[in-house]
């Protein structure tokens, strides 16, 4: 799978409401982020943002090393803070003091974190009449996001009859995505599902053997596990029999 090029930004926000009085209330609030596009954090920028209800009022970028409003109110603010012995220096160590110690983290424990997923093929549905089985495929516990479930019969790409779910979060960091196919089983035919994911040095493919009826296999499996059951319990019948054979005296008649 392709990769795409990362674009973070790590947002804290501080809100403050000022003369709160039902819907006629005003607030403004503080946005502090840290962008970044690279692991090795050459073009790491720290802004902080801040808006008066939903006007952007004044912004700090370290790229620029300064104060700049956006409004007659924040150009005044912005000219005075500019001014303030020590304030952009205070502002420009934000870049290493905040931005990169946890960003760095960000991509030490999760940006780069790569997990291969457990992947399954089962038969949900088997078919009946007029009415076609289905397949399910699915990704479990996988980490990052993206990932691409491709069904194939006969190794040609079925581009109709699948249906895929979104990659689902369990919450946990990790994903799941499942994918159905509605068929009709024909005998001999190759049914697979691709399983594509940047964990995977290569496509995990997924084979269902489509010859025969999974209740009729099941038939199959139990018959060949009675067979060989039946066939241990006789082998160690006749051994115990030979063992008992030799240890007898035969004594003459007459």
């Amino acid at each position: 799978m392709a990769s795409t090029q990362l674009i973070i930004s790590g947002l804290i926000i501080f809100s403050i409401f000022v003369g709160v009085e039902g819907s006629n209330g005003y607030y403004h609030y503080t946005v502090d982020q840290c962008r970044f596009s690279s692991f090795d954090l050459s073009d790491l920028e720290y802004i902080r943002s801040m808006v008066f209800n939903n006007d952007q009022d004044i912004v700090f970028n370290s790229t620029v090393g300064k104060y700049v409003g956006y409004t007659e109110h924040g150009v005044q603010n912005a000219e005075e803070w500019n001014k303030l012995p020590g304030e952009l220096e205070r502002m420009r160590g934000e870049k290493e003091r905040y931005c990169r110690r946890n960003t760095q983290n960000d991509i030490n424990y999760i940006l780069t974190k790569i997990v291969e997923p457990t992947v399954r093929l089962r038969l949900r549905k088997s078919s009946s009449g007029d009415q076609p089985a289905m397949l399910v495929c699915s990704a479990y516990n996988f980490y990052p996001k993206m990932i691409k479930l491709t069904w194939y019969r006969d190794d040609q790409e079925v581009t109709g009859d699948a249906i895929s779910s979104e990659e689902l979060a369990d919450g946990d960091w990790y994903y799941q995505m499942h994918s159905h196919l509605e068929f009709t089983p024909k005998a001999g035919e190759k049914i697979s599902c691709m399983v594509e994911h940047t964990s995977l040095k290569e496509p995990k493919e997924l084979v269902w053997d489509s010859s025969m009826p999974e209740p009729e296999r099941n038939k199959i499996a139990i018959g060949a596990a009675g067979l060989v059951l039946g066939l241990i319990v006789t082998a160690a019948g006749f051994i115990y029999y030979r063992t008992k054979a030799r240890g007898r005296i035969l004594v003459p008649s007459g």
